[in-house]
């Protein structure tokens, strides 16, 4: 499955739970390099993510891994997501969990 089909079906998935807020930037030109592919919050869930999106094979550049490691260091949700994450519902159960049952 290619990034632009994951995309689509976890963008369809947030909407679906409830995710009000659903960004991707459609030219990654304008941004800064790193910045995650998807934001997604939630009012009702009071959750705020931001996911990574990759193919199976695919590998974090270094530059999205600084990222990452800044937002997580600042207290958000962040994470990869794969192909693989969508078929073994890692994705819904993410999307769905209380904003806090990603740390247990």
């Amino acid at each position: 499955m290619s990034e632009r089909k994951l995309q689509s079906a976890v963008l369809k998935l947030a909407g679906f739970h409830g995710y009000e807020v659903r960004y991707h930037t459609k030219d990654s030109r304008g941004s800064q390099a790193g910045f995650p592919d998807l934001v997604l919050a939630s009012k009702k869930r009071g959750k705020l993510l931001f996911r990574e999106l990759k193919s199976d094979s695919g590998r974090l550049r270094p530059e999205q891994k600084v990222v990452l490691e800044v937002l997580a260091a600042c207290g958000q949700d962040v994470g990869v997501w794969r192909p693989a994450d969508l078929l073994s519902g890692r994705i819904v159960a993410e999307l769905r969990a209380a904003p806090t049952d990603y740390l247990k």
